[in-house]
């Protein structure tokens, strides 16, 4: 336990090291917080009804994919799925779009733009889940007494940019811990998820 213990103090002890996990730690504790806010118009002490609706079957996968953020109808409530989605999309068109091929081909320039075509797909699908989530809380048991501003446009076009925003910024937030953390950002952000609904 002591070996333990002194690699532990070791891993502080190495400044990049240190920076990577505490970035890490940082930007994982922006994305839980976030889950926690919720979509602005709703009253949050109505969605007892989500979050039951929410507990078994597909949408309790989603709901602890999300970190409880479907189930807080939060800003993250699309979480990071429309992301895993695209880049599913554009791995799978890599094998029929010979545009797609050549970038295979082309290395670092290739990647990059295969990179910026997976964020695009991923802003557009968020487009067109956004609507769907926001129309599907009535479904889900949340009473219309819970929209503050109603269920009209006043109340669907903000949120639908808020919660494309959440997921863009969700996105960032995983390459960022990619980039200048520890791990895969994305799989971390699913994984404090999941970890969070247990």
């Amino acid at each position: 336990m002591k070996k333990f213990f002194e690699i532990i103090s070791n891993i502080w002890k190495i400044e990049e090291l240190r920076n990577r996990i505490l970035m890490t730690l940082g930007l994982l504790l922006v994305y839980r917080f976030g889950a926690q806010v919720v979509l602005p118009g709703i009253d949050t002490s109505q969605l007892a009804a989500l979050s039951s609706n929410t507990e078994q079957g597909i949408l309790g996968i989603l709901n602890a994919f999300t970190g409880g953020a479907f189930a807080n109808a939060s800003v993250f409530a699309l979480g990071i799925m429309p992301y895993i989605s695209a880049s599913i999309v554009v791995q799978l068109m890599g094998i029929a779009v010979p545009y797609l091929q050549k970038l295979d081909k082309e290395g670092e320039s290739g990647r990059k733009t295969k990179n910026q075509i997976t964020r695009w797909l991923t802003i557009g699908i968020c487009i067109v889940q956004a609507p769907a989530y926001l129309y599907s809380l009535g479904a889900l048991g949340v009473p219309d007494s819970a929209f503050l501003l109603g269920k009209g446009l006043s109340f669907i076009v903000p949120s639908v940019i808020i919660l494309v925003t959440g997921c863009v910024f969700a996105m960032w937030l995983g390459e960022k811990i990619t980039d200048k953390g520890i791990g895969n950002g994305i799989s971390l952000l699913i994984m404090i998820g999941i970890i969070a609904t247990m």
